[in-house]
């Protein structure tokens, strides 16, 4: 797990690390064509010239990099990752380590990001998270050789080490309940269809609705205004679902304005349950029933486990505990049970 080095870059090649010096900073000494393969070689291992000096001495940086593919509006108004980052700081300041954060717009600029990061010393390991289905960024950072933590499934996380928690058991569990308050036509809001804890949660809640509910799932960007959108196309609907789970509390916030917007009594007409509680869960009327879990605590977890990686120890995946449902004022029977 060294970073990438001259001398690396002069095994690859084939050549002596004063021709990379002389390739890597324009001197004469060396052919084009030499040139320009040390200078390939050099931007395939995530080597920088910048970072020469802290590179070949293998120094500490005392960082480690987040970088999310999210639009900062969002990161702004969404409590769970600002949970997540409260409990990965708190871990890192106990051991004097700081945390390199950065929003991107793309997953190709993310591992454009980490590859400079780790190629300039700035970092000694990063957080991957969002991970999606068969996710580029996840054999780009197995070749970059980083320590990566992986926060998310470990069936996409290919070596990568990575911590995640049952959202199936979650979906199931919240299934079971609405079912046994008498719903039979239930929706699900969910976040983007590409994201891997998407599919899991898409595939548990299909499976748990079959034979005792009608099921819908409508997919969205997690925005409030999405949620909004995506409620009053349903509620509008002649077979409207009696019950809606939202993938994120932002959505059920929303979904309620809509639902009190368009006279539907929430829990007499319509039951509501947010995914991943917050304080803003809880002082809207009434409060939503919602999954629960200790995010900060999943935060602080992800942290110990990549600074044991950089440490150099083994470090296997780790299922964290799973959301559990904590009932409130926003689910009641369904009208006519």
């Amino acid at each position: 797990m060294k970073r990438p080095t001259i001398a690396d870059i002069a095994t690859r090649a084939g050549v002596s690390k004063v021709a990379v010096s002389y390739a890597l900073n324009g001197q004469p000494g060396v052919s084009e064509a030499t040139r320009a393969r040390i200078v390939a070689i050099a931007e395939e291992i995530g080597w920088r010239p910048n970072s020469a000096a802290r590179a070949l001495n293998g120094a500490r940086a005392n960082c480690v990099g987040l970088a999310l593919c999210r639009p900062a509006r969002i990161l702004g108004v969404e409590p769970f990752f600002m949970e997540l980052i409260s409990g990965i700081e708190g871990v890192l300041a106990d051991r004097s380590y700081a945390l390199l954060l950065q929003v991107v717009t793309s997953h190709r600029q993310e591992s454009e990001v980490y590859r400079h990061w780790w190629g300039e010393s700035r970092i000694d390991g990063v957080f991957l998270v969002d991970l999606h289905s068969s996710d580029a960024r996840v054999p780009e950072l197995e070749r970059l050789g980083m320590p990566v933590v992986v926060i998310g499934h470990p069936s996409e996380s290919g070596s990568l080490s990575a911590i995640w928690s049952d959202d199936g058991q979650a979906v199931r569990e919240t299934v079971g309940y609405l079912v046994a308050l008498g719903h039979r036509r239930v929706a699900r809001v969910a976040g983007m269809p590409e994201l891997v804890h998407t599919r899991v949660r898409d595939q548990a809640f299909a499976a748990a609705c079959e034979g005792a509910a009608e099921h819908v799932i409508v997919h969205t960007d997690y925005t409030g205004d999405e949620g909004a959108r995506a409620t009053r196309r349903l509620l509008s609907s002649p077979d409207r679902p009696t019950a809606i789970v939202y993938d994120n509390d932002i959505m059920a916030v929303a979904g309620l304005s809509v639902a009190q917007e368009m006279r539907v009594d929430v829990p007499r007409d319509l039951s509501i349950v947010a995914w991943d509680d917050s304080p803003l869960s809880q002082v809207v009327r009434p409060p939503l029933t919602a999954l629960t879990r200790d995010i900060p605590a999943y935060g602080a977890h992800a942290a110990q486990r990549l600074l044991a990686l950089i440490a150099g120890e083994s470090v296997p995946p780790y299922e964290d505990q799973a959301a559990v449902l904590t009932p409130r004022g926003s689910t009641g029977p369904a009208p006519g049970a």
